[in-house]
């Protein structure tokens, strides 16, 4: 009670529909606060769930990372959860690991996005190499901090919000974070109850994906311009 949930899908690189889905946001807020029959404004929180993937295959992952460190809406929490694609980028930021992969599935547009440019040479090792030394050098302190500290999933009331899904018949303190970042079709196909309705991305859809007990709201923002959010 007295809380106001919207869920953000995938924005993968679009900062100019995040951007103007905020200003929906904070009109759709101000609306809500204002009616008659609602909660007293100054009762009612407004939280923003960002389901991850904010980075890759869109052009503007660097403006949308930044869009997102600064201050919320006023009068707004934000919680920023992780996706796959952020999970790609740390790896090959760590490690190296996952490069070829990366860069496959949206990672040059990210790199472009940071100043990294790349000719591709070829996946060789020595290559990857050298597209993550530059990449450690043109990753802000704070962008790398702000992938680090991203959650893997939130609660709201009787809404569990993740950004691919959940293991059918694992607790959720036992879930791990390569069926929470990455599970799809065990997920997606499962009738079973896991005790909240999860809100999830990950799996595009041209609608939103409603079962009775999942909704999907990734609707493929970076080709389809629309970027979906659930109230």
């Amino acid at each position: 009670d007295g809380r106001r949930v919207y869920a953000i899908g995938d924005i993968h690189g679009r900062d100019d529909l995040v951007r103007r889905l905020h200003r929906r946001i904070g009109e759709d807020a101000a609306e809500a606060a204002n009616a008659p029959n609602g909660p007293n404004g100054n009762d009612l929180a407004n939280v923003m769930v960002y389901l991850g993937d904010y980075v890759d295959r869109g052009p503007g992952s660097y403006d949308v990372v930044n869009l997102l460190l600064g201050a919320p809406l006023e009068g707004f929490e934000a919680v920023h959860l992780k996706g796959n694609h952020e999970d790609f980028l740390l790896r090959f930021w760590e490690d190296g690991s996952l490069g070829e992969a990366w860069l496959m599935n949206g990672g040059l547009e990210t790199l472009h996005s940071y100043g990294v440019e790349f000719l591709n040479l070829g996946f060789a090792g020595d290559v990857l190499a050298e597209v993550r030394r530059r990449l450690r050098q043109a990753l802000p302190p704070g962008h790398l901090d702000f992938f680090q500290d991203l959650a893997s999933w939130h609660v709201e009331g009787d809404y569990l919000f993740v950004h691919a899904g959940l293991r059918p018949g694992v607790p959720l303190d036992q879930q791990k974070d390569q069926d929470l970042f990455w599970i799809r079709h065990e997920f997606l196909n499962s009738g079973a109850d896991f005790g909240k309705v999860v809100v999830h991305g990950h799996t595009i859809s041209p609608e939103v994906d409603m079962a009775p007990n999942r909704i999907g709201i990734d609707t493929g923002a970076y080709y389809s311009g629309r970027l979906t959010c659930l109230v």
